[in-house]
């Protein structure tokens, strides 16, 4: 035992990272490899100048690791940071210096944080947390990708509108308030945009009498600490308790949680950016740098994380390793994951080290990681990710061609017909025959709406973006949306405009529910919410980007609706694998033009249909489904499969309606078809066969 600046002190555990409560003491564990010297600053909560300096002595450093446990501390009267002297010589991207004060990577909880909107004036201090959550007996979940419905959100906006009813609005305890809602919908997946610890300040300007902020959070600041901001109570150092919460009621509840992860960058920008983390740890080892010392930018946002270095590659595993035991997380989706493939020199790699190590880890062996594999920097990797049979990807294809050809593009029909009946093409069909390097329909993410553009509602209403309250001139978000206004710009009363949006936003719905692979849509779009054109609003903390919970009740059949095709698709597990072949004959998966028969799908068609065929064991019984969608503005007559008088075919969802505001028949109420039907302008029919 030793003392300094009169704390007892000995050596720590080098091989802990961050800042660990003992039973009577704290262990600090940092690593520099460029830094020539550390201390560890105390101070008081909320206070600028330390209390204590504690200088690192040269016997409590192994490597380029520095470890000490310090007693006499009680974690509830302190907050840490560090200082690390070296060289500054920025042309070789070392900026080393004694005056930045640095937050610990990992640390668990971030202070100054929690009042969301507020600018912290002092740099970044790091909380000590000690973990007492209780998770009890609870199971990791067996779910396959495929089976899941995963709905898209922003833990803020998701409730901080008044319309959402909820006593704890824009945290994590106002979406627990909001679990019977998930429920009654169906889903069974939440994919939560950032929740690590982000400053929501960096940019903050008005414009228009708004004020603006990084609202969306991609822009971390702490890789391992929640944003305490998204917390209805204080946690003071027991940060984390109110999502793990969260995380076990959605589980109790039967709904898996994916974070959405950034990995790409951090909030420390370029040259002209803040020095509070890994500038001042090593510079030159966590970014990657240009040869002049300046910061590749291929997130678009800066700077660029150098991920297939070590020292990183063993942040992010350890990230990813905390997350899935401290808060039992079920996927991650990693935001612009082509850069988690990129060398050190920016360039692509054909077998990223990172990649293949998080696919073959023990600890993350059962999370789903999905990626969106495209980058800033031009690199698109939609069904050529380096997935070790592990990865998902966003299927970009999907979503552009169904965009296109659902609001009367043909020239995408042939895509859209790969696209509904798995992607194939990309990502090897059902994984047991797939010779690729992909895991079948577990593989592919199939969506129209995402955060990043316009909701379900806007692409059926704007043919283009309205960003003018971004600041930008509207020169922001992307130009190319595949959007249709449906013959009047933005809101209207014209009811046949506003019938045309409708049955559009339920063609979609339809088409997405009974499309192979794994569904996902943006929170709001089951009762039309909007954005009033604006297809990025990353900086809209307003009515722009919080959901209005009064549309549900304006738009209660469209909810509905939403509702039945959730439980369509879970009902016929046809829809999202395949099953053992018919007992009627019927091929197990094939596209169709206008006659069953006929399997071609022009280049120029404006109607197609996918059938799902397979024997149900659990059933007992075959499980036929046939979707065939019109984008004609015209009647067109389909003729169905025949079924060889095995069965019959019945009408399960018509988006067209039947004029007296139906459009889903639930089983036994559904209206059985004889050989042909006429699909109605613009729309979408699901039949379902029956064995006699």
């Amino acid at each position: 035992m030793a003392e300094i600046a009169g704390f007892p002190v000995r050596p720590g555990m080098y091989e802990v990272n961050g800042a660990t409560p003992l039973q009577s003491g704290i262990n600090f564990t940092i690593h520099t490899h460029g830094g020539t010297s550390c201390e560890l600053l105390l101070f008081h909560k909320g206070q600028r100048e330390p209390y204590a300096v504690l200088p690192f002595p040269e016997a409590y450093k192994i490597g380029d690791v520095y470890s000490m446990v310090v007693f006499g501390l009680n974690i509830e009267d302190f907050e840490y940071a560090y200082r690390i002297d070296g060289p500054y010589l920025p042309e070789k991207g070392q900026i080393f210096s004694k005056n930045n004060v640095l937050l610990d990577p990992y640390a668990k909880a971030v202070a100054g944080q929690r009042i969301w909107g507020f600018k912290q004036e002092n740099a970044y201090h790091a909380r000590v947390v000690k973990d007492t959550f209780d998770w009890g007996d609870m199971p990791q979940s067996n779910r396959e990708m495929s089976d899941l419905i995963i709905y898209e959100l922003h833990v803020r906006g998701f409730t901080q509108h008044l319309s959402s009813g909820v006593k704890h609005r824009g945290t994590f305890a106002g979406l627990m308030e909001k679990i019977p809602y998930l429920k009654e919908l169906g889903i069974n997946a939440v994919e939560l945009m950032p929740i690590f610890e982000f400053d929501e300040t960096v940019n903050t300007r008005e414009v228009n009498g708004k004020k603006l902020l990084e609202y969306w959070g991609y822009n971390t600041v702490s890789f391992f600490a929640p944003n305490t901001s998204y917390t209805a109570a204080q946690e003071y150092n027991q940060e984390g308790n109110e999502l793990k919460t969260l995380i076990k009621a959605l589980h109790d509840n039967g709904i898996e949680v994916i974070l959405d992860v950034v990995f790409n960058h951090t909030a420390e920008g370029n040259e002209k950016g803040p020095v509070f983390c890994f500038k001042g740890l090593d510079n030159n080892i966590y970014y990657m740098l240009t040869p002049d010392g300046n910061y590749y930018n291929f997130s678009g946002c800066g700077n660029t994380l150098n991920c297939n270095h070590p020292i990183v590659q063993q942040l992010i595993l350890e990230c990813l390793r905390y997350w899935t035991v401290s808060y039992r997380v079920d996927g991650f989706r990693f935001d612009l994951a082509s850069i988690l493939g990129r060398n050190v020199d920016g360039s692509p790699m054909n077998n990223p080290p990172l990649l293949k190590s998080l696919a073959y880890d023990p600890i993350l062996s059962n999370v789903k990681l999905i990626a969106e594999a495209w980058d800033a920097g031009g690199m698109y990797q939609v069904g050529k990710f380096p997935a070790s049979r592990r990865w998902a990807e966003w299927n970009g294809r999907y979503r552009d061609a169904l965009r296109g050809f659902l609001k009367g593009d043909c020239w995408h029909s042939y895509d859209a017909a790969w696209s509904i009946s798995g992607s194939g093409d990309l990502y090897g069909g059902f994984h047991e025959e797939s010779s690729n390097n992909y895991a079948g329909y577990n593989s592919c993410v199939n969506f129209l709406t995402c955060h990043d553009g316009f909701t379900l509602y806007d692409l059926y209403s704007y043919n283009e973006k309205h960003n003018e309250g971004n600041g930008w001139n509207n020169t922001d978000g992307s130009n190319d949306n595949l959007s249709w206004n449906c013959g009047a710009e933005g809101e209207t009363n014209d009811p046949e405009v506003l019938k045309l949006r409708y049955r559009m936003i339920r063609n979609a719905c339809a088409v997405l529910m009974c499309s192979r692979g794994t569904p996902m849509f943006l929170a709001g779009d089951e009762f039309g919410n909007t954005q009033f054109g604006n297809n990025n609003g990353y900086c809209q903390d307003n009515e722009i980007s919080w959901l209005n919970w009064d549309l549900l009740y304006k738009n209660r059949d469209l909810f509905e609706f939403f509702k039945f095709m959730i439980q369509y698709r879970h009902y016929h597990p046809v829809i999202r694998r395949k099953l053992p072949n018919a007992v009627c004959g019927m091929e197990p998966l094939h596209t169709h033009n206008l006659n069953a028969e006929d399997l071609t799908i022009p280049g120029n068609a404006r109607t197609l249909s996918v059938s799902f065929a397979g024997y149900d064991k659990d059933k007992g019984q075959d499980d036929l489904v046939y979707v065939s969608v019109n984008t004609f503005w015209e009647d067109v007559t389909i003729t169905l499969p025949n079924l060889h008088g095995r069965g019959a075919w019945y009408l399960s969802v018509n988006t067209y309606g039947d004029g007296q505001g139906r459009f889903c028949y639930p089983s036994g109420q559904e209206t059985r078809i004889d050989g042909t039907f006429i699909m109605r302008p613009r729309s979408v029919a699901v039949f379902t066969g029956k064995s006699y």
